[in-house]
């Protein structure tokens, strides 16, 4: 889903910030745990994803609260503030939450943001 989306998705073992527009940094470690992936635009982190196993679609509500942690996590080798875009995905099944709205709450949404279209939300 990613890749459909614009998205380089690379290892924490291999990343390379610069390789396009918008990077998909799978593990990457932050002070609270290693975040499934971590999402960056012009090396900028943006945004956060907890990946669970298929089956655990109906529960997504349910890990909100570690996708917020991860996302006002420090992130390793970056100066970063929260994190604005946190989503919790199945594969199949993927929610989406923006931390910029005075009242964030997750919705249910079809594909992952373009890398450029994350610099105009």
């Amino acid at each position: 889903m990613l890749r459909e989306a614009g998205w380089l998705v690379q290892s924490k073992n291999k990343v390379d910030l610069s390789a396009g527009k918008g990077v998909a940094v799978r593990e990457y470690q932050t002070d609270v745990g290693p975040a499934d992936y971590v999402l960056l635009v012009d090396r900028k982190p943006v945004g956060i994803i907890e990946a669970k196993r298929e089956d655990e679609g109906y529960r997504l509500t349910v890990v909100e609260e570690q996708s917020s942690n991860y996302a006002n996590a420090k992130l390793k080798y970056l100066n970063n503030d929260s994190l604005p875009f946190v989503y919790e995905s199945t594969g199949t099944v993927t929610r989406f939450t923006d931390y910029r709205d005075p009242k964030p709450r997750g919705r249910n949404i079809f594909s992952f943001e373009y890398p450029l279209s994350v610099i105009t939300l």
